[in-house]
């Protein structure tokens, strides 16, 4: 039975993900920002160009996982509601849940392997009836699945970009309109998406379906690039207490000389980097207000119809008519605390006038009121 009124706080159990310290990611100078020269851009009918020599093998296994600094700032945050016990999402994570008698658990682990792996936690937690943060597991699974997100979000009348999935290179069908992205179907973190996945030709998708279904073991999605702005939005709350904090967009204009206008893993990995963080950021996005409430409805919208819970960031990008549209949700957003690394969810929460505790332990305490669990601060 659930202790909902502990004198000294809580027991929180906090799930996570650690990078192995030997998973260096690729660095800049193994993989330099792109500044082509007019003989190695590559000019398409889009009006686009790509960077010339991608590299060819990432290192990004374990990109969704989070570093030392990261949990570590957690936990402290954490700390202020109770006693925390460190569970690390591992093969031993079932026992040591059950063993840690958490009264909730804050979840922030991503998993390894399949297309259900954000899952795990939660469907341990509901196993053993232990409280938890954020989505269930079913809205984790659909989220982390491109296209059945998308799939759910149309059947809602929700706008998001016109998409395929395909195996192989030989079921690509010419059903859209040029250029493209070209992804993995149920990765994050930009994993498998590079300079080189905007796609100008069939046969830059062909090729780059055959690149990410090798290297990533699953379907691609490939998906209508759409030319207007992006933005992305922190969702922080339930039912009537949801709200939108205050809106990222994300300014290519300010990316490296050469560079295709996305936020791939050179630019959300490789090339922003602590001691030079790159300034294509602005929070609040400068935008009008119809722009605003149009984002923030879909946003909204999204949230709802996918259940998500607690909290989510959502990946808008415009059309030319400035009409929003969803590209993701991600209902475990990446939260690392310093400000230099803009992570898009602490930098909303900062924009709206939370502080990091402050934001970690909001998520906690809505999670906390679906189970009538008390959070002593």
């Amino acid at each position: 039975m659930i202790e909902k009124h502990r004198a000294n706080g809580l027991r929180i159990g906090f799930a996570f993900n650690v990078k192995p310290a030997d998973d260096a990611l690729l660095s800049s100078e193994a993989y330099p920002s792109p500044n082509p020269s007019p003989e190695s851009a590559v000019p398409s009918s889009s009006g686009l160009s790509s960077a010339a020599n991608p590299c060819s093998d990432i290192a990004d296994t374990f990109a969704e996982w989070d570093d030392e600094s990261t949990i570590a700032a957690v936990e402290a945050a954490l700390s202020h509601a109770g006693e925390v016990i460190r569970l690390e999402a591992d093969p031993d994570f079932p026992a040591n849940l059950r063993e840690a008698r958490a009264d909730i658990v804050f979840n922030l682990a991503e998993g390894i392997g399949g297309a259900s792996r954000e899952s795990f936690v939660p469907a341990f937690c509901e196993f053993w009836g232990i409280p938890y943060t954020g989505s269930d597991p079913l809205a984790l699974g659909i989220c982390l699945d491109k296209a059945r997100a998308k799939e759910a979000l149309s059947h809602y009348g929700i706008p998001t970009p016109e998409f395929q999935v395909v195996k192989c290179p030989e079921q690509v069908r010419r059903s859209m309109e040029l250029p493209a992205i070209v992804k993995p179907l149920h990765e994050g973190s930009s994993k498998g998406i590079t300079q080189r996945s905007l796609c100008a030709t069939w046969a830059d998708v062909k090729t780059e379906v055959a690149r990410v279904v090798e290297r990533y073991g699953e379907p691609a999605i490939i998906e209508r690039f759409l030319r207007g702005r992006e933005f992305t939005v922190a969702v922080l709350g339930n039912d009537g207490d949801v709200r939108a904090l205050p809106i990222v967009e994300l300014v290519f204009d300010l990316l490296p000389a050469g560079a295709a206008p996305l936020y791939g893993y050179e630019a959300k990995w490789i090339w922003d980097r602590l001691e030079q963080p790159l300034d294509i950021f602005f929070c609040p996005a400068r935008c009008s207000l119809g722009l605003q409430r149009r984002i923030e409805q879909a946003a909204m919208a999204a949230f709802r119809s996918l259940r998500c819970r607690d909290w989510a960031r959502i990946d808008i990008r415009c059309d030319e008519g400035e009409n929003p549209h969803i590209l993701e949700v991600n209902p475990l957003p990446g939260v690392i605390p310093d400000p230099r690394a803009n992570s898009s969810f602490p930098k909303a929460a900062r924009a709206a006038g939370l502080s990091y505790d402050e934001m970690i332990l909001a998520v906690l305490r809505t999670a906390a009121t679906r189970y009538d669990l008390r959070v002593p601060v």
